[in-house]
């Protein structure tokens, strides 16, 4: 059997951002209207295939809630990336960013690598937070920016894609080997 390649990722973020949206548009590429907050954590994988290299993505969704931020700090050990993201319709949930990441940067064991997203951009006309506000907080803070909807897809596919090759190209990322 061939080695397979393990990377971890954890979804972070206040609470009805679009986390587990995200995490089930890109695992089962569905979208669930209705979803009831997460309670800890939710796991979901997928397994990709680039260049006869399989590459399975784990990804941890995190409760975003401030009760939880003791149980969800542990999943940041050993994450080769964190997804932050934010509703683009929620100042309050933008505004909260600064504290996820220095949260995540506190208490990640490698050199976590943090891509910025702002989802539900198919709410435009209730958006609270530009584009702009986004890339900037992102060049800011060295991150990565991009804007999502989970409802219709937009992004999903590509962001956590994007990441993964930005990931797998930086030699102090955190990278899980094991045999199947």
């Amino acid at each position: 059997m061939s080695q397979q390649h393990i990377y971890k990722f954890i979804i972070i973020g206040d609470s009805g951002v679009g986390k587990s949206c995200i995490l089930l548009q890109f695992t089962d590429k569905r979208f669930q209207q209705v979803y009831d907050f997460t309670i800890g954590v939710e796991f979901g994988s997928r397994t990709i295939k680039i260049k006869d290299q399989q590459i399975r993505l784990q990804i941890w969704d995190t409760a975003g809630q401030e009760t939880f931020r003791s149980i969800t700090r542990i999943y940041y050990r050993g994450a080769a990336g964190a997804l932050l993201v934010y509703d683009i319709t929620s100042r309050e949930s933008f505004d909260h960013v600064k504290t996820w990441l220095k949260d995540a940067r506190g208490h990640s064991t490698t050199n976590l690598q943090v891509m910025l997203i702002g989802n539900k951009s198919d709410l435009e006309k209730n958006r609270e937070v530009s584009k702009k506000e986004g890339v900037e907080f992102a060049t800011e803070h060295d991150l990565l920016f991009l804007e999502t909807s989970a409802k219709t897809a937009k992004n999903i596919e590509q962001v956590i894609l994007f990441f993964f090759i930005f990931l797998k190209n930086k030699p102090q990322t955190c990278v899980l080997k094991s045999d199947f």
